[in-house]
């Protein structure tokens, strides 16, 4: 796509229900990995949500830090990370303080990476949290109803979906038992330790929902 306009490069592609705006549409798309730094210099900090593997989104998103350019990631490859963030805000916002330390590791002083926790979790570890606060959590047994959106997708680009579900999501009950851990953990000499507890079973569903996912928890 890079050296497209952005009308160009998404084509029949654009999945949202309001049009193209305008303004987008002549913006000229650069390569984000061969035009990183004449990014960076253009941008306050960047999203990144890209199709790759993981190696390869580690490094790409290091480099962008490096080159000093802050990176929130909508990827999973750094969400294991010791000492990159994954914040819920209103659970654990005072993981952030790690970033400092993170600086110290890549050599950067406003560069660093910060990420998203699975999408899925964002629906029911908030009201956990206030249980496991208030009463203390042993085990907790999940099941994610998970719309299509989370994919991507949309009904006209996944007819096959239409009266279906798919009773399994690669990675994504390992995800959904982990991460839980790393937000409920503490910040200990420059590293985030995740919580010992509790013992999270998940299994994850698609259903043929446009948008929006819902859980089925028993703590």
């Amino acid at each position: 796509s890079a050296g497209k306009t952005y009308e160009q490069a998404i084509g029949s592609r654009w999945a949202m229900e309001t049009p193209l705006p305008d303004w987008a549409k002549s913006i000229v798309v650069l390569d984000a990995v061969a035009d990183a730094k004449r990014i960076a210099e253009q941008v306050d900090f960047v999203f990144c949500a890209v199709d790759m593997k993981k190696e390869e989104i580690r490094a790409l998103e290091e480099a962008y830090a490096r080159l000093e350019c802050p990176v929130v990631s909508n990827n999973s490859a750094h969400r294991f990370t010791p000492d990159v963030p994954m914040v819920i805000p209103e659970i654990n916002n005072d993981h952030l303080k790690v970033i400092a330390d993170q600086r110290k590791r890549i050599g950067t002083t406003r560069g660093f990476i910060a990420v998203k926790s699975n999408c899925s979790i964002q629906s029911y570890v908030p009201a956990l949290s206030i249980l496991k606060e208030k009463y203390g959590l042993k085990k907790v047994l999940v099941c994610t109803y998970q719309a299509i959106s989370g994919a991507g997708k949309t009904f006209e680009t996944w007819p096959e979906m239409v009266d279906n579900v798919i009773p399994y999501i690669g990675g994504e009950e390992e995800k959904s038992e982990q991460e839980p851990l790393k937000v409920w953990g503490h910040v200990e000499d420059g590293v985030i330790k995740n919580a010992d507890g509790p013992s999270i079973t998940t299994q994850c569903l698609r259903v043929p929902v446009s948008n929006g996912h819902m859980a089925a928890v028993f703590a």
